[in-house]
């Protein structure tokens, strides 16, 4: 039962001391420390009595009593503490001395005005509270008494020798500080003896003395005071009001506060602003609030990390948490983020993120899916297929384009972590939606770039329903850059298609886009022709390649991460045509849309509609008429995607790298042409009148004629190729049938008529 007693409490506190981590500090060794049940760091002051004096001890008596009665968020806040005949043990906030920060921050570069103008503005506000509010007086002001939480913030500590300014009612005075460290004599004002001037007049001395040694290190002696050093101009006048001879003179802490705070004083900056705003946010209007996020933003790049991560970034999430800032906090949130550590932004930030995406406010989804490139890494894939692309795909439904288009953007970033269901099932869905429906241009454009950029994460099933298919419908689209797009398309996922779907499906489909009313589609288009056309003549001369060509074909989706050979073409950032062709109204795409993506589309290029054929734009708005109605239907395997640089509608081979392999693959196969009879009425190429200047060319000219035919009456580009390598052996075949079907035709017609009419009742015996 004794031992009971007689165990050592020590043992029981709450905190624990972690070993070589201790700081002289005053009287009392400072270590660091954490809570034995949550692992919270704090500060531990430890005072041994066995190694101090009888003034010590009394001295460190007073300030444990202090500590626990004074509450002011600049002065260092006490936590827990216990006292024994042994030790006096005071746990405080997790600090580190002035001094000692300074020198690390001087490691680093130095600490920035910003920083030291806040510090100094905590520690006179502590001060002024102190003298004003409590009537105490600190009397062991100095940089030894100032500590830096994790945030940067400056507190007043070192409390031993605060007392009442009349003296302690109770009669018992403590030591001066020079009674007990001989060397803190430099610090007293030079009026000592006398006691002469304001109850202050001390106190701001010793404040201009920790001015001077922020500066310009420790004070060697009281004469150096008037050596300005390195203080900055804005500071020196209330800096020598401080130090001033006459004890009369020196400002009240909360007038120097004051007086440093007018426009163009040290303490009047951004910096402070905020702090102080951030102070009494609670408080503040709504609008204020929104006011204040957003000019925030601009200024955090200057202001120092620990205080953004450890002051801004709680400040943030409080506001979205309870104070329904909005899609404001987004910015500066993310800018913040950019201090963290992976797991301080996944503990942090993360969950916050997740319950962004459920909110119904549209700016906020923006805003989200526009940044979502800083935060997409640190989302695991469970989070991004149960909590955020459920809400994301709403976007795709959204009557707003703006939302349309981001949506379509971020599933770039987004495929790599869905799961199968979502990325070939419920994704593919939405995107044939939006190519074969979507009124905007600039959307299904990007739609086609899009597939073409995440093809790589399909599963090979769903690759061989859907990419043809899809870049077949973009080439059909009435917008130039969509067009442009399927073929591009077509390119950057040559690898995934077998030389049977190659012939049969994929250059049938290019060819028609061989006299397309615009150049850079037809330039294009001839690019990806003879890409295509010499992978054929490659199994051809070799059929022991097919296997190495097609290998691709059925490969499974691509993991996420991996490099592709459409990483070129694909990975600029889709930023966007849309945003600037999206305005057109709806329904205007063959004429005002169309017109504008022209513009847009060259600005890296001199080229236009009219450069490269003598197609008017009439002309193109009767073939889209014929166009839209093939690809208003359904894909029973149909996806169309493309890529495009803002201010540009189509994409230069050259900028997506695939393009300048191909251009040296073109062959010369003329030679092994064979000359076959032609039909009636076919001519040769070389017969057409190619050059668009010539006079009569409105008859002669291949292109002249596409433009004002009727696709219903007239031959197609396909056929016209047919006629000019011979016909077919199925088209031989089916002329002999069609004579001989006449010739019987006309032998019935010459034994009726040798016959004459049948009679009524007569039996035919033919």
């Amino acid at each position: 039962m004794w031992s009971f007693f007689a165990r050592d409490p020590v043992k029981d506190f709450a905190y624990e001391i972690l070993p070589d981590s201790q700081e002289k500090s005053g009287i009392w060794t400072l270590h660091r420390g954490k809570r034995k049940t949550t692992g919270e760091p704090v500060s531990v002051f430890v005072y041994e009595v066995a190694q101090g004096t009888d003034q010590q001890t009394q001295l460190a008596k007073a300030a444990f009593k202090r500590m626990k009665t004074l509450r002011h968020p600049n002065i260092l806040a006490y936590v827990d503490g216990l006292e024994t005949d042994k030790s006096l043990y005071l746990v405080t906030e997790q600090v580190t001395p002035l001094a000692v920060h300074l020198k690390a921050q001087a490691e680093k570069g130095g600490v920035g005005e910003l920083e030291i103008s806040w510090g100094l503005h905590q520690i006179v506000k502590a001060l002024s509270f102190l003298i004003n509010d409590c009537h105490l007086l600190h009397n062991n002001l100095g940089i030894w008494a100032v500590f830096v939480d994790r945030a940067g913030e400056w507190k007043l500590g070192a409390l031993d020798h605060v007392a009442p300014e009349q003296g302690d009612p109770s009669g018992v005075s403590l030591p001066a500080p020079k009674a007990v460290y001989p060397d803190m004599e430099k610090y007293d004002p030079p009026e000592m003896s006398n006691n002469s001037g304001e109850k202050w007049a001390g106190e701001v001395w010793r404040l201009g003395c920790l001015i001077w040694e922020v500066f310009n290190g420790p004070l060697p002696r009281t004469s150096s005071l008037r050596s300005l050093g390195k203080l900055p101009k804005a500071l020196v006048t209330h800096y020598c009001e401080l130090v001033g001879a006459n004890p009369r003179a020196r400002p009240n802490p909360a007038r120097f506060l004051q007086n440093c705070r007018a426009p163009g004083g040290f303490l009047s900056n951004s910096f402070v602003e905020s702090n102080l705003f951030l102070e009494e946010i609670q408080i503040k209007e709504p609008a204020e609030k929104q006011q204040f996020f957003q000019d925030l933003s601009d200024n955090l790049d200057s202001f120092p990390e620990d205080f953004c991560k450890h002051k801004v970034l709680p400040q943030l999430l409080t506001a979205f948490e309870f104070g329904n800032a909005g899609a404001v906090v987004l910015t500066p949130l993310f800018k913040v983020g950019k201090f963290l550590s992976a797991e301080e932004y996944q503990q942090k930030i993360i969950p916050v993120i997740v319950k962004m995406f459920s909110s119904t406010d549209r700016a906020m989804r923006i805003r989200l899916l526009q940044q979502m490139e800083q935060f997409i890494q640190y989302l695991n894939e469970a989070a991004v297929n149960s909590q955020i692309f459920p809400h994301v795909v709403h976007g795709f439904t959204d009557t707003n384009p703006a939302i349309r288009e981001q949506t379509v953007k971020s599933m770039l970033l987004l495929a790599p972590k869905l799961n199968e269901t979502n990325l070939n099932q419920e994704l593919m869905r939405h995107f044939a939606r939006l190519q074969a429906r979507d009124e905007q241009g600039p959307i299904r454009c990007n739609t086609t770039v899009c597939l073409g950029k995440i093809a790589s994460y399909l599963n090979a099933g769903t690759r061989q329903r859907v990419l043809i298919s899809a870049f077949s419908r973009a080439t059909k689209d009435p917008f130039p850059a969509s067009r442009s797009a399927g073929v591009l398309g077509f390119a950057a996922t040559h690898n995934y298609y077998s030389v049977t779907e190659i012939a049969a499906r994929i250059l049938p489909t290019l060819c028609v886009l061989a006299v397309d009313p615009d150049k850079s589609v037809r330039d294009q288009t001839f690019k990806a022709i003879k890409s295509f056309l010499s992978k054929l003549e490659t199994v051809s001369e070799d059929p022991s390649k097919l296997a190495e060509i097609e290998k691709d074909v059925g490969s499974c989706a691509q993991p996420a991460g991996a490099s592709s050979s459409w990483a070129g073409w694909a990975v600029t950032g889709m930023t966007s045509l849309t945003s600037k062709l999206i305005r057109n109204a709806p329904g205007t795409e063959g004429g005002a849309a169309a017109e504008g993506s022209v513009s847009a589309a060259n600005a890296t290029s001199p080229t236009s509609v009219n450069d490269g054929a003598p197609v008017g734009r009439a002309s193109t708005s009767v073939a889209v008429k014929k166009q839209s109605s093939d690809w208003s239907s359904g894909w029973d395997a149909d996806d169309s995607w493309s890529n495009e640089k803002e201010g540009q509608g189509q994409s230069s081979a050259g900028e997506e790298g695939w393009g300048n392999d191909w251009a040296e693959e073109e062959t010369d196969t003329s030679s092994t042409n064979k000359t076959v009879p032609l039909p009636e009425g076919v001519r040769l190429a070389s017969e057409y009148n190619w050059d668009t200047t010539a006079k009569g060319a409105g008859q002669n000219d291949l292109f002249a004629s596409v433009s004002q035919r009727n696709t219903a009456t007239t031959m197609s580009l396909t056929s016209w190729f047919h006629c000019h390598s011979g016909l077919s052996k199925a088209e031989l075949s089916k002329k002999k049938r069609e004579e001989r079907r006449k010739e019987l035709e006309a032998k019935r017609a010459e034994r009726k008529a040798a016959k004459g009419p049948l009679k009524l009742g007569a039996r035919k015996l033919d």
